[in-house]
């Protein structure tokens, strides 16, 4: 202020009160940051680093996703699998007494060979059964049928009693086969890791039995043996 009492340009008026700025300066209650720096409330994370809770599973290896059904199945001293356990790479002959040894065994695996081997030692018993029946029934009739002088037909038209014996082992067969069939189909289906009645399907559906059968084998289907019913 002079002497006169008129204040000075760029000070402080005496009405004027305490702490704030004169004309020209700015308020700030700390340093200012300066140009081409930006304020922060911590170190912000170079470029290409990934802020992380902990070290990323990319690089880590898979892991077995069923690691309870990665057992092998244990041979027996001839080297075939207990009744309990599916056979891989099972042989014909094989597959037909397997067949029937686990005649009403719902519980288990069954491989796609045990599968198929005997759907096809089924379809040559049937051919050859049902077949020999229709062979000896149409050469019976036809040996045993002629004419007379006036054209009327002789002889007798009964079929050959070994007709009815081969059309009656087929009715045997369709028995004994019935049960283990539908336990083999069961089974197949396990080793697919699937419910056991999804099989009855196919008792209506042809072609899901052809599905069913061409099923890979799943480890998870393990779930399904019983290896404490030798």
């Amino acid at each position: 202020m002079s002497n006169d009492g008129t204040p000075q340009w760029g000070q402080p008026g005496g009405d004027q009160p305490q702490g704030q700025p004169g004309y020209g300066q700015q308020p700030g209650n700390g340093q200012q940051p300066g140009y081409g720096q930006q304020p922060g409330y911590g170190k912000q994370p170079g470029y290409g680093q990934q802020p992380g809770y902990g070290q990323q599973p990319y690089a880590q290896p898979y892991a077995d996703p069923y690691p309870q059904f990665a057992q092998p199945i244990p041979l027996g001293p001839d080297g075939t699998p207990p009744l309990w356990a599916p056979w891989y790479g099972i042989g014909f002959l094989d597959a037909f007494t397997r067949f029937f040894k686990k005649y009403a065994r719902f519980d288990g695996r069954a491989s796609r060979s045990e599968f198929w081997y005997f759907v096809l030692a089924n379809a040559i018993v049937t051919i050859v059964l049902f077949g020999g029946f229709y062979a000896v029934l149409f050469a019976t009739v036809g040996a045993s049928s002629g004419v007379d002088e006036y054209g009327n037909p002789t002889g007798s038209s009964a079929p050959s009693p070994f007709a009815f014996v081969l059309l009656g082992l087929s009715f045997l067969w369709w028995l004994a086969t019935i049960v283990p069939g539908i336990a083999l189909g069961w089974r197949r289906v396990h080793d697919a890791n699937l419910a056991g009645p999804f099989w009855l399907i196919a008792l209506f559906v042809s072609a899901a039995a052809i599905v069913f059968g061409c099923l890979p084998s799943n480890p998870a289907g393990a779930q399904y043996d019983r290896p404490d019913l030798r």
